[in-house]
């Protein structure tokens, strides 16, 4: 038995199909996974990834900026604000942007919007399979 699946943006739906597991980050509860018979379930995305593990095939990792999961009768719906699989992520871009999230960090540790884009530039890379050290 499996879980329908899909991962959509404002954009588009990014992903649709048929998965053994699903795995997010969610604001309050940390990483969580879904699986088949998985109780109802609502909550808000962290920054974070979000890992399909389709029924045949390797795993789908996705760079997710904030939204919401919602699990119901074997269905699990990530509804995000912004998703990018590895394949549209721009590596270099990321990079750029993590250089200058951590310059601005630097300047005041306590800028919230510097931290997290530096959260949301480290996590691209990261699912780029790129190293975020610089």
């Amino acid at each position: 038995m499996t879980l329908k699946v899909q991962v959509v943006s404002p954009e588009r739906i990014l992903w649709s199909g048929e998965a053994e597991m699903v795995t997010a980050r969610t604001v309050e509860g940390g990483d969580i996974s879904f699986l088949t018979g998985h109780a109802p379930f609502v909550g808000a995305l962290e920054i974070g990834k979000v890992i399909v593990r389709p029924e045949e095939g390797a795993d789908v990792t996705f760079a997710v900026h904030g939204g919401f999961v919602e699990v119901s009768n074997d269905e699990v719906s990530l509804l995000t604000d912004v998703a990018e699989s590895a394949e549209l992520i721009d590596a270099e871009r990321a990079a750029k942007a993590r250089d200058a999230a951590k310059a601005a960090t630097a300047a005041d540790s306590t800028d919230a919007e510097a931290q997290a884009a530096l959260r949301r530039a480290e996590l691209r890379l990261d699912v780029a399979g790129v190293s975020s050290a610089a």
